[in-house]
């Protein structure tokens, strides 16, 4: 261990001990970025910086289940991410396959997928569609692996859903426009039941949310951290909810 590592070691056990569990989120979204530049920075392939950022993913999951967070939901790759050449597209959803799998290995997290799986390949699907059924009755943190994710398409699929399962009632559109409220599109997101993040994380620098969680983070707060996803450490996600902690959420009132 050098030096730096050891005063980074000494400050986040600081900031860690003065952390109020009691003001710690409950549920947090995070935005991987940044894997490709960490690798160009280090001198690597951009594989090289998808797999860094996939091993990044078991030590945040330790961190969050030391300090009480309930739900996690991972942005691994958008619906505009599947528009890549095949030659980057491919590594990247074996890497993202590899990553679920070690994540339903793990025997801690309970595994869910949030996306519009037609739109990923079969093996993908399938990789995803074992991972949740494996850990259905693991009682760890609930992981939402946002993969063939986007915040319009995800509106579009609750809409549509909304609309069949109506129609399937023989329920006229005149009839549903009269009942319609914001709770019935909630009902029909793929994140349905469970609590909206309270804290949004993305690493990179960027600050923007890039069609992430459009409906759900409405009251959330965000947290842009400069560093990229492999580099991300505990020190940076106890400042993350340091930050949170400090925050008064008054939702809209």
């Amino acid at each position: 261990m050098n030096l730096r590592d050891l005063v980074y070691g000494l400050y986040a056990r600081r900031v860690e001990g003065r952390l109020d569990h009691a003001q710690v989120p409950k549920h947090i979204g995070v935005i991987l970025d940044g894997n490709r530049r960490w690798a160009k920075a280090s001198g690597g392939t951009p594989e090289q910086g998808h797999k860094a950022g996939a091993d990044k993913i078991q030590e945040l999951l330790g961190w969050c289940a030391e300090t009480d967070v309930e739900v996690v939901t991972l942005w691994m790759l958008s619906t505009d991410n599947l528009n890549r050449p095949e030659e980057q597209l491919v590594p990247l959803l074996g890497i993202i396959e590899n990553a679920v799998r070690a994540l339903a290995s793990d025997g801690r997290w309970r595994v869910n997928h949030v996306g519009t799986m037609d739109l990923l390949p079969a093996r993908t699907q399938s990789v995803l569609k074992e991972a949740e059924q494996a850990t259905v009755g693991n009682t760890g943190i609930l992981v939402n692996v946002a993969v063939g994710y986007g915040g319009r398409q995800e509106i579009a699929d609750a809409v549509r859903s909304l609309l069949l399962e109506h129609a399937e009632k023989g329920t006229s559109f005149e009839e549903l426009a009269e009942v319609l409220d914001i709770d019935h599109i909630a009902e029909h997101l793929y994140t349905r039941g469970q609590p909206d993040p309270d804290l949004v994380i993305r690493t990179s620098g960027e600050q923007r949310l890039s069609g992430f969680m459009l409906w759900q983070s409405a009251h959330s707060e965000y947290y842009f951290c400069e560093v990229h996803w492999p580099a991300f450490r505990k020190v940076d996600f106890l400042r993350a909810l340091r930050d949170y902690a400090a925050r008064h959420r008054r939702y809209g009132t």
